[in-house]
């Protein structure tokens, strides 16, 4: 602990947070720096300032990552359709290596040799921010408070904030029973009565989206402009990455889009059953495959659908920072030179239906080889009976041999 002369530490300026900031006062006897980040949460993330001067702390971050969250993490992410043992959208995990970024960037500035974090013993996201810190800062210590002291339930960290003074603003009214975290992707929910995966989750406990049932009669029609894999404009209004993710919750949210109910396998062993809204998320994937559908070479296509589970359990399991990470990541972004063009969705009652794709400039579909109709010589079909007798050629061989 007397290695220790400066501590970074992840501070939202919540119950657990404030105990820890404390805590590391305490044990450690050492500095301590907050960086509280704002990556579209929600709520105020000022407060946070006010009660990291009252605890005595002199360097303070708060700092607004939604663009850059946005442009160089989820929006990279969704170039190669990322989903997660088919249905997990990955929305927490996408936010923690920028967080591990920046708590090492913030540490190199102030001079401080330790980060610290409030995830528990667990979960995953000890894990992500951990492998990212030692591979952004190989010497980096880590503060794992979870891991080391008693205070494992709420009762022991209010007992402990209210004989240390730590100003902790208790909440009115009935406090959510659910373990939430929510970024500008999407809000994730844990504990409670979802510890049961027989459980029906309750309708109040939906936040960004309306049930499916409840939703407008009339379906909502929206155009996505693609540039490179990337959405850059919604019915031909120009947005910035962070703005494309607000107008697509908020529109897909309001036709009950993106609820989903999992069961997943956590890198640390257990299963856990979670609930997630990604309104915007889900429209972006959908929408993503239409208009590479339209502009990626088969081989391509399909190559990159083989190698996206990698690159999911690459985000999922914290390696992000990682050399095959980096790796994949360039060759999907290679993928994506020519994913120009347009793709029109339908919004209804929480299904995302694809009604319309074009490119003028990069489309693949030729519509006088496609038809059905008289396509004036541009495909001989004769052709085929070769390609089909050469395919068979093996198939017929071991045939004849059985027979």
């Amino acid at each position: 602990m007397s290695d220790i002369n400066k501590v970074v530490l992840a501070y939202s300026g919540g119950l657990d947070t404030s105990v820890i900031l404390k805590w590391l006062q305490d044990v450690y006897a050492c500095e301590v720096v907050t960086f509280t980040a704002d990556i579209g949460q929600g709520g105020e993330v000022e407060p946070a300032r006010e009660k990291a001067r009252a605890m005595g702390i002199k360097e303070i971050y708060i700092d607004d990552l939604r663009e850059e969250f946005a442009r160089d993490y989820v929006f990279p992410m969704f170039r190669a359709n990322t989903i997660y043992e088919g249905e997990y959208l990955l929305g927490t995990s996408i936010a923690r290596p920028l967080i591990a970024k920046r708590l090492i960037e913030i540490a190199n500035d102030t001079g401080a040799n330790a980060i610290s974090h409030g995830a528990t013993g667990k979960g995953n996201d000890q894990v992500r921010f951990e492998l990212g810190a030692y591979a952004l800062r190989p010497d980096i210590h880590i503060i794992a408070p979870w891991r080391e002291w008693d205070l494992n339930s709420r009762e022991k960290l209010i007992a402990y904030a209210e004989q240390h003074g730590i100003p902790v603003e208790m909440k009115r009214g009935k406090a959510s029973p659910y373990s939430m975290d929510a970024n500008s992707l999407h809000i994730s929910y844990e504990g409670g009565i979802l510890e049961d995966p027989w459980a029906e989750p309750e309708e109040a406990m939906w936040r960004w989206t309306v049930a499916p049932e409840a939703a407008p009669d009339q379906p909502t029609y929206l155009d996505l402009t693609y540039r490179k894999g990337d959405i850059v404009a919604i019915d031909g209004a120009e947005h910035t990455p962070a703005q494309v993710l607000e107008t697509l919750n908020k529109t897909a949210g309001a036709n009950g889009v993106g609820r989903l109910d999992i069961v997943e396998n956590r890198y640390v062993g257990m299963k856990s059953r979670g609930c997630y809204e990604t309104p915007a998320g889900t429209v972006m994937l959908k929408a993503h495959r239409a208009i590479e559908s339209l502009t990626l070479d088969r081989e391509v296509a399909h190559l990159k659908d083989e190698l996206m589970p990698r690159y999911a359990s690459l985000i999922y399991n914290g390696y992000w920072w990682s050399p095959e990470r980096n790796m994949l990541q360039t060759m999907i972004d290679a993928s994506q030179l020519h994913v120009n063009g347009k793709v029109r969705v339908k919004l209804y009652k929480g299904n995302v239906v694809v009604v319309g794709r074009a490119s003028d400039t990069d489309s693949l579909f030729d519509e006088a080889i496609a038809t059905f109709e008289d396509d004036a010589g541009a495909y001989n079909q004769k052709d085929a009976e070769g390609f089909i007798k050469l395919n068979a050629l093996r198939m017929r061989i071991a045939a004849k041999k059985q027979h």
